[in-house]
């Protein structure tokens, strides 16, 4: 099996083109969100986005996927950095490709009022954590293509990573 991982900071639409990948996906695969496999309150002391819990998740339900079939899992999420994006290639096995998706500044905002039009405390959250993690992002040097989601919808942004989403199944297999 083999992983791509789309990583960015929040509003890039990591989970709208991994939904969109699965909708174009023909070969048996998997879509995995990081944030859902995460979410355990309190976190635990030292650790406040769960990362620790998101590894040992991501590690057990790509076994359970592996063992049903799955030859291609797509995981949306936020990486951080080069040691993170190592212990994540090794929770997918090692075979993994990572992208990172980027938005102008703009459009992230637009799409985060949307989202979050009815709730001020998390707009504010979410709109502060962008800036700081696309500084994070950028100076993070993980490897991988970038693609930019800010004239594109998802489906179109889909469209123009499958080829290097077969690709990079392909050469792993």
């Amino acid at each position: 099996m083999h992983a791509v991982f789309l990583n960015g900071t929040v509003g890039v639409g990591k989970t709208s083109v991994a939904d969109a990948i699965s909708e174009r996906e023909a070969c048996p695969h998997a879509v995995v969100d990081l944030d859902g496999i995460r979410r355990f309150r309190p976190a635990a002391a030292g650790d406040p986005f769960n990362l620790e819990l998101q590894l040992a998740n991501l590690t057990a339900l790509v076994a359970n996927f592996g063992a049903a079939g799955a030859q291609l899992v797509v995981v949306a999420g936020v990486i951080e950095s080069r040691e993170d994006a190592e212990r994540f290639r090794r929770a997918v096995g090692g075979r993994a490709t990572f992208v990172r998706l980027t938005a102008d500044a703009a459009v992230i905002e637009r799409r985060l009022r949307a989202r979050h039009a009815n709730d001020p405390d998390g707009l504010a959250w979410h709109l502060a954590r962008a800036a700081e993690l696309t500084a994070i992002l950028d100076s993070a040097g993980i490897e991988g293509d970038v693609v930019d989601t800010s004239a594109d919808d998802a489906q179109a942004v889909a469209a123009r990573m499958q080829r290097a989403v077969a690709a990079a199944a392909g050469a792993q297999a």
